[in-house]
């Protein structure tokens, strides 16, 4: 069911799963408002999701010419419905002239509260911090009612879920819960009370799920992410004052992304196509030249903007598991299946000519080996999911720390899809294969398990010492999900996945 599931919402990208969970929670609303359940009118609802929403996208695709770049469509159709989420709906028309110079404003703070190609803040927070302090549209957060909670929450799991972040998301949830019901408790309320407000009347669970979890303003690791969740939430839970500034929910996440941005690749990342090298029949290499160094974890993945036209629901923006060296600052290389029929992002990224320069949003990810190289480890990958693995070993192959200690578990679809298999044979690890047929003339060390799905009992037969091993699985979500349970029947401890979800 797990596996079913991860595939299915795998198959929406992360910008149009936000498009659908907010669009979803809109209509939700406006059934609510035409049925009398929520103050504002189905006009005022219709009208100021129309400005927001159309304004957005006009005022991005304005400054993306001015900054010769490309609007995001998908990007700020998001940006349009957490606007009309966060302020007061209207009719009047002095309102949605202010609704109006909201949403430019969100749009402009991509382009101008920017430090090197990289903005810093969540454009809605933005604006909202804007407006409120000059007092010309305060913000509302009237999305935070009990009649919507139910959707929103569905809602917010489906993103954060996708993106892997549920736990960013509920330490937030958690630690603001903890300490607005606190505070309600000590000003006399009963504990009951005091947590249903916490949690119908706060927009909490909306901040968490679609406006904290925004990849751009996070930092790149785990640790530090939910550092920047707990600075989140404590700001936001605990009332104060500094000067005209006053505690509210998108002055806390403004915080947050300013302390997240001194975690992360300070710059906006350029980078130079020189060419593509053929893996298999089916996947093929990437190589770029970045026009500073990038800094990145073996094992990390970075997200490669390709605005181009004709974009399919797909959308143009990727994220893609890093295959060179830290070592190597003058190249970036990734790894690709070129699946039949293929997305436009796929089609424009192969259609490339040498000299073109695209971008890289954001470089993050946990996925790493352990500090320790003499630690015993059991790797598996399903196709085009080792990736991440050849970053890993060619770095402790550099280093001078070869992994001898290695154990990888390779499946592929059939005997010629074996990707970067002399990276493989060079970091001179033991290798075990599953393929269809047994692939022709495998290097040294090298076994080929056969044509069957990886079971505990083929795990358990094949590496004896599983039970001392971590084990780490990366491929489609359906192979990390079966592979993962296999690995747990079998032994393994620690196991840690990169799920290549929407790939």
């Amino acid at each position: 069911m797990k596996a079913r599931f991860d595939t299915l919402i795998g198959r929406v990208t992360m910008y149009n799963l936000m498009v659908i969970v907010l669009g979803a929670i809109a209509v939700v609303a406006l059934i609510e408002s035409a049925l009398g359940q929520i103050f504002y009118t189905p006009l005022e609802m219709i009208l100021s999701l129309a400005v927001a929403i159309v304004v957005t996208a006009v005022a991005s695709w304005v400054f993306a010419l001015a900054f010769r770049t490309r609007a995001h469509l998908p990007s700020s159709t998001i940006t349009g419905l957490l606007i009309f989420f966060v302020f007061i709906p209207t009719a009047d028309p002095t309102g949605l002239l202010l609704m109006a110079l909201t949403a430019v404003v969100a749009a402009a703070s991509k382009f101008l509260l920017a430090i090197r190609g990289r903005h810093v803040l969540n454009p809605v927070a933005a604006a909202a911090v804007i407006m409120s302090v000059t007092a010309l549209n305060p913000s509302g957060w009237w999305v935070a009612t009990p009649v919507l909670l139910p959707v929103v929450v569905v809602g917010a799991f489906l993103v954060l879920y996708r993106t892997g972040r549920l736990a960013i998301g509920g330490t937030f949830v958690l630690l603001a819960l903890v300490i607005v019901t606190a505070r309600m408790v000590i000003l006399g309320s009963s504990f009951g009370d005091a947590l249903w407000l916490a949690v119908g009347s706060f927009p909490i669970v909306f901040l968490a799920g679609f406006m904290l979890s925004e990849p751009l303003t996070l930092p790149p690791r785990r640790g530090q992410q939910l550092l920047v969740a707990a600075v989140v939430a404590v700001l936001f839970s605990i009332p104060f004052s500094i000067g005209p500034v006053y505690s509210s929910p998108e002055i806390a996440l403004v915080i947050g992304n300013i302390v997240a941005f001194f975690f992360g690749q300070r710059r906006g990342i350029r980078l130079r196509y020189v060419g593509s090298r053929q893996l298999t029949p089916t996947s093929t290499a990437f190589d770029f030249e970045p026009s500073h160094p990038v800094r990145f974890l073996p094992g990390q993945y970075l997200e490669l903007a390709l605005p181009h036209r004709g974009a399919d629901s797909r959308g143009t923006r990727r994220m893609f598991s890093i295959t060179s060296a830290p070592d190597a600052p003058d190249r970036v290389s990734v790894g690709i299946k070129l699946s039949q029929p293929s997305s436009s992002f796929k089609k424009a990224l192969v259609g490339l000519t040498p000299g073109t320069t695209v971008r890289s949003t954001w470089v993050g990810g946990d996925f790493l080996l352990p500090r320790d190289a003499s630690h015993p480890v059991l790797l598996a990958a399903g196709g085009i999911g080792i990736t991440p693995f050849v970053s890993q070993l060619a770095a402790r192959s550099a280093g001078g720390t070869q992994p001898v200690d290695v154990v990888l578990v390779y499946a592929v679809s059939a005997p010629d899809e074996l990707a970067y298999a002399d990276e493989l044979a060079a970091a001179g690890i033991r290798v075990l294969v599953t393929a269809p047929t047994e692939p022709p003339a495998l290097p040294s060390g090298w076994v080929y398990l056969g044509a069957a799905r990886v079971t505990a009992d083929v795990l358990r037969a094949a590496v004896p010492d599983i039970d001392a091993r971590r084990a780490y699985v990366s491929g489609p979500p359906g192979f990390v999900d079966h592979v993962s349970a296999e690995l747990r029947h079998a032994g393994a401890r620690g196991i840690r996945t990169d799920a290549f979800a929407g790939y």
